[in-house]
């Protein structure tokens, strides 16, 4: 029997439908680990990522729009890195602190360790460790990966964990699953490179239904390049949930739908099992930004 949420090291096929799934819809980032840039010849952690900052001189034209697009970042995150340009107002020849990629520097309180990081700012521990260079000592200043907290002009632990009034609640299979590759940051054992994913996958029985997380209204059917047969469902309080690698789809656009409804058949995987690409994502000036799914359905969180 399955149970939900073990460890779980998935085959390179898995692996492989992970990083698409990672590459889909989201604020893809990717940091080689191979790379000699990144590395120091005693040690094989990545060198910091304070330490890997670009300097751009701003040219005649430029936006912070531009500048962020020309280095596959968001606008927040050079606003993050360069508060003296706070109303986005930039003057030819100021220099710009580049990361290399989303992201903000943020100063450890006095106590604080890897995992009071992680919780804090929804992120994994060992990834922060990694991310920073490993290193033997907490830093005083360190950098985190991603958006949402900037987005929010707030840390994710205001949320973390809490389902009361919200919209979604309900598990987005008809059977317990798996997960086997988690929401944030990790490493592609593939690619052998840092990535940031979107949503989660999960393992489940052969032919389980895929059913609605909430109730909501189906905003899109269709093909998606990375996620094959993908469904989105709108709900109140800005949410949306994302369902790719589906098949057999039971809803159209504009249906209105109800928390448990069934929405398509997971796709299979093994002779014995199906996977599901699950999404949550909150509305904001910047878009659709993905969360955390454990945040919200406490059964799909892996802490």
């Amino acid at each position: 029997m399955m149970m939900a949420n073990q460890p779980y090291r998935a085959q390179r096929w898995e692996r492989l439908i992970a990083h698409t799934a990672m590459s889909g819809l989201g604020f893809l980032a990717a940091w080689s680990l191979a790379s000699p840039t990144a590395h120091s010849a005693e040690s094989l952690c990545p060198e910091p990522a304070l330490q890997r900052l670009e300097t751009h001189a701003v040219q005649s034209g430029q936006t912070l729009e531009s500048i962020a697009a020309s280095y596959n970042l968001l606008p927040i995150t050079l606003l993050a890195l360069n508060p003296s340009i706070g109303n986005g107002a930039l003057s030819p020849g100021t220099a710009l602190r580049i990361p290399p990629f989303n992201g903000a520097a943020v100063t450890v309180p006095a106590g604080q360790t890897w995992q009071d990081l992680a919780t804090t700012y929804g992120a994994r521990a060992d990834v922060l460790f990694e991310v920073n260079g490993c290193p033997p000592q907490m830093p005083t200043q360190v950098f985190i990966p991603g958006v949402s907290w900037l987005i929010e002009g707030s840390t994710p632990s205001a949320t973390t964990g809490n389902t009361v009034n919200t919209p979604l609640s309900t598990y987005p299979l008809a059977a317990a699953g798996q997960v086997i590759a988690n929401y944030g940051w990790q490493t592609d054992p593939v690619r052998n490179e840092l990535v940031f994913s979107s949503g989660i996958t999960v393992e489940t029985a052969l032919a389980t239904a895929v059913v609605a997380a909430g109730s909501g209204t189906v905003a899109y059917v269709g093909s998606d390049p990375a996620l094959g047969t993908l469904i989105v469902v709108n709900h109140q309080q800005g949410l949306q949930t994302r369902y790719g690698q589906v098949t057999q789809p039971q809803v159209s656009m504009g249906d209105r739908v109800q928390a448990g409804q069934s929405l398509a058949i997971a796709t299979p995987h093994t002779e014995d099992s199906s996977i599901l690409y699950f999404e949550v994502r909150i509305n904001s000036s910047l878009g659709w930004v993905a969360r955390d799914p454990g945040d919200y359905i406490p059964a799909l969180a892996v802490r």
